[in-house]
């Protein structure tokens, strides 16, 4: 079955492709990886501040010699830079990691701020994250900026719920062009769905693979989401797996999707993901939805997120 090379419509008018490959972990071998990704035909690479793999992102890009407005990049801002001030110098550091004189899409990590210094975690004597006092507005403001410099393409958030996300609807300027969330067969949030769609807002799933990553605590007793004999079973009609069947169940809900993996294999295989689902197919991927979070980092970071949302406990 061939590869569809699906890209959606940002509300910027942008396109964006389907399947991204994400760089969360394993720092030290994402140069590779990348490599690998953009050689195996991925146009959209997902980074982070955090991370710590922008320059791995930079070099790789370079080294493949394929002209650098064919690449979708996003990276997003940590928490210790959302004072108003502060959001540019990040996405100057962000762009000189990355060696690109622009992103193409610039995200708010996490709605939640910490306090403003060099240190990415500050904590207090007792080991607490030191939470800072800028407001996600304020931030997303001097985030609308950024789009005028021209050192973004498009801004967009990540981790939000619906209420912080009717916030900035209502008191700012840009509408976000992408929110990106946990978001699989077994946490499918229809309902925020169904409410981004409503306002021109493109979702991206990261973990679509779900609990298949070993630095989640919860759903270690359920099996592996990619497991999950449904998915296998709709899987082998169209000749796939069941993680590809996964991937494809967001492709197919309009989403974009952020697979990771340093294992070449692996990398090309996620890249096959690609592929019309039937409607029956769907419906029955549909009932596997089990409304369970895997990332909820709200104890950690002194912030109460995912309120009112599907799999919030």
């Amino acid at each position: 079955m061939a590869r569809l090379n699906t890209k959606f419509k940002l509300n910027t008018g942008a396109e964006i492709p389907a399947i991204g490959f994400g760089t969360w972990q394993d720092k030290d071998e994402q140069e590779e990886a990348v490599a690998e990704a953009l050689k195996a035909g991925y146009r959209h690479i997902d980074t982070a501040r955090i991370y710590g793999t922008e320059p791995a992102v930079g070099r790789a890009v370079k080294k493949s010699g394929i002209p650098r407005e064919e690449i979708f990049i996003t990276t997003k801002l940590w928490n210790n830079s959302h004072k108003p001030e502060d959001v540019e110098k990040a996405l100057d550091a962000s762009l000189s990691d990355l060696d690109t004189d622009y992103v193409d899409l610039f995200l708010i990590h996490w709605p939640v701020s910490f306090a403003p210094g060099e240190t990415f975690t500050p904590r207090d004597s007792q080991g607490k994250v030191i939470v800072g006092d800028t407001n996600y507005v304020d931030t997303w403001k001097a985030l609308e900026k950024t789009l005028a410099s021209g050192k973004t393409k498009a801004i967009g958030i990540s981790n939000f719920s619906r209420k912080e996300i009717e916030r900035i609807l209502s008191e700012t300027e840009v509408v976000p062009a992408v929110h990106q969330i946990e978001l699989h067969p077994w946490l499918q949030q229809s309902d925020l769905d169904e409410f981004h769609k409503s306002k021109g807002i493109h979702i991206s799933h990261y973990s679509p693979f779900g609990n298949s990553n070993e630095i989640y605590d919860k759903g270690k007793n359920l099996g592996k989401l990619i497991d999950d004999p449904t998915l296998a079973e709709i899987g082998k009609k169209y000749g796939k797996s069941g993680a590809q069947t996964a991937l494809a169940w967001g492709i197919n809900s309009g989403h974009s999707v952020l697979p990771k993996s340093k294992t070449p294999a692996r990398i090309r295989s996620n890249l096959e993901a690609d592929f019309k689902l039937e409607a029956e197919d769907l419906e029955t991927i549909r009932a596997l939805d089990k409304k369970l979070r895997f990332s909820d980092p709200s104890k950690g970071f002194g912030y109460d997120f995912y309120v009112g949302e599907d799999g919030k406990e």
